[in-house]
């Protein structure tokens, strides 16, 4: 019987397609949270907002909500 291994991306990496996890860290009107509250490095919050944009644009996530 042989095991998965399942590898992990890097800690600052966030994937655009993780939408659950998108989720999290925007606020109820779509706006993406601030370094503090969110806990990421300079440059995962960068990430993150490169994959939260890419979401956007690829009709994952609203820009705006009502």
């Amino acid at each position: 019987m042989e095991t998965e291994v399942k590898q992990s991306a890097p800690a600052n990496h966030v994937d655009y397609k993780d939408i659950n996890r998108l989720d999290k860290n925007v606020n109820p009107h779509a706006r993406m949270n601030s370094r503090k509250r969110t806990g990421l490095s300079a440059k995962g919050q960068r990430n993150f907002a490169k994959a939260i944009k890419r979401a956007r644009f690829m009709a994952l996530m609203p820009y705006i909500q009502r």
